[in-house]
């Protein structure tokens, strides 16, 4: 008789493996993979406005190594530069500001 594997959803594996919701460890985890995604959606928008990294970074006023470095995690960027960033591109962004159970929009 075959063993039946168990299922677990993505959720629980994250809870098992990298910590609660709420815990230093999954905030961390948390907030490392939205630097990671902000960084890929800023590549996807410059690429889609056919402009070079040194281009982008002439735009805002940085090099095109610091364009490379949040293109791969916005981790180390500061607001305001990622603000400029999606000035730059003409690309509109929005932040959720989640206060208790309330959401606070912010665009």
């Amino acid at each position: 008789m075959a063993k039946k594997m168990k299922v677990r959803t993505l959720a629980q594996m994250k809870d098992k493996y990298i910590g609660k919701v709420g815990t230093k460890a999954r905030d961390e985890y948390e907030y490392e993979l939205r630097m990671d995604v902000l960084g890929k959606m800023i590549k996807a928008a410059r690429q889609e406005r056919n402009l070079t990294q040194e281009e982008l970074g002439k735009l805002i006023g940085v090099r095109k190594a610091q364009i490379s470095k949040l293109e791969r995690s916005a981790n180390s960027a500061t607001i305001d530069t990622i603000i400029r960033v999606f000035k730059a591109l003409k690309a509109e962004i929005n932040f959720n500001v989640k206060i208790e159970d309330n959401y606070v929009r912010l665009a």
